[in-house]
């Protein structure tokens, strides 16, 4: 039987212990508008975090795929995996790079709702197959994604979905705390789906 927790397994460092990260974290301030308890805690091994913080901030900023798609593919990944920490939180970044609430609560039925094209709904299908354990993602699923997109853009792709693969297992066996910002995106915009983020939040 899974065991449920009330608390963090480890506790992010305080913002007044991580000044040697200043830079490292920049990319992390800028696009989600602070640096998640999830690499504050990775904090502790200074080497792992400025290369996590380095892949992450090439994979997810400015590339060959629009940053939004890629947030959408994050989050249908982290749905797939279970991960309830990286669902708040893609869906907030969603939120800051302009995605709409209603596509955004969408993303639920995107293989039925008309506010996707046919190029996202196959990177989405491929994120929801890649998420899963087995992995799901058949021919047929890639071949629409090459309908789509590049293979300079499929690796692009696929490297979001690997990189939510570590987050989401980061996160969900550390029982990582959600911040206030993403937990209230998610209780206005998840929780009607189903999304419960009781193993993030420390009980009072």
């Amino acid at each position: 039987m899974r065991e449920e927790t009330d608390m963090p397994r480890l506790e992010p460092l305080p913002e007044s212990e991580l000044g040697e990260f200043e830079e490292t974290f920049r990319p992390a301030r800028e696009r989600l508008g602070g640096v998640p308890n999830s690499v504050k805690i990775m904090a502790r091994r200074p080497e792992i975090t400025k290369a996590w913080s380095a892949m992450s901030a090439k994979i997810m900023g400015p590339g060959t795929v629009d940053r939004a798609l890629k947030t959408m593919v994050g989050h249908v990944a982290s749905r797939a995996a279970g991960c309830n920490y990286c669902m708040a939180h893609t869906a907030h970044a969603g939120e800051l790079l302009g995605v709409p609430a209603e596509k955004e609560e969408a993303l639920w039925d995107f293989e039925n709702s008309p506010l996707f094209d046919d190029g996202e709904r196959a990177a989405l299908r491929v994120a929801l197959g890649a998420g899963q354990v087995p992995n799901c993602v058949s021919d047929a699923d890639f071949d629409a994604l090459r309908a789509h997109f590049d293979e300079e853009q499929i690796v692009e792709l696929i490297a979001v979905i690997s990189m939510y693969g570590f987050l989401n297992r980061w996160n969900d066996t550390l029982a990582t705390e959600l911040e206030s910002a993403p937990l209230a995106h998610g209780r206005a915009h998840l929780a009607q789906h189903g999304w419960d983020p009781k193993k993030h939040l420390r009980s009072e």
